[in-house]
């Protein structure tokens, strides 16, 4: 029995994708297109779930690398079984679960302050004294994972400088223009 194939314009149609969009997928290789007598493209079935799931994992926020790397595991030529999207599903669960957990951390903060990227000057006094949370790095330290209080203890450091009182966006290294000295 042939296998059914589909132009480029019905497999547009049956995934909601441009043309154009489809045609970007083949060339990185998340699918390949079959070529008739006369040169024209040709896929089969089975590329409507491929492209199914390149939509899905990315609004997922899968990194196009990353859906490259799991459809290049799915066989071309056939359609995947069941135990070859549980493959897939096993290998991203733990990438899915970290997004989970930041989603959940972002919506419980989110009515308040952030993390220290900073939405309130006033509750940073209380959760971020001294922008304590610069120390750890730059984003939103408390929503990444870093706790006030694994901060409090570098208030006690020798050489730990009380920002607080520092104009906003002025630092050791980086001079306000308004601050220069001319001459």
């Amino acid at each position: 029995m042939p296998l059914e194939l589909l132009t480029i314009g019905e497999l547009a149609r049956r995934t909601g994708l441009s043309v154009s969009a489809i045609r970007f997928y083949e060339v990185r290789g998340l699918l390949k297109a079959v070529r008739t007598a006369g040169n024209q493209r040709r896929f089969l079935r089975a590329d409507i779930r491929r492209l199914s799931f390149a939509q899905i994992a990315q609004r997922l926020g899968l990194s196009l690398a990353e859906i490259e790397a799991e459809l290049a595991t799915l066989p071309q030529g056939r359609p995947p079984t069941r135990s070859d999207w549980q493959a897939i599903s096993r290998r991203i669960r733990s990438r899915l679960q970290e997004r989970i957990d930041l989603l959940l951390r972002t919506r419980a903060l989110l009515d308040g302050c952030i993390g220290c990227g900073c939405l309130s000057l006033a509750k940073c006094r209380l959760y971020n004294p001294a922008d304590r949370a610069a120390r750890a790095g730059p984003g939103p330290r408390f929503l990444l994972g870093d706790r006030s209080q694994a901060l409090s203890s570098e208030l006690s450091e020798p050489g730990f400088e009380d920002r607080s009182r520092r104009p906003i966006g002025q630092t050791p290294s980086r001079r306000s223009r308004y601050s220069r000295r001319d001459g």
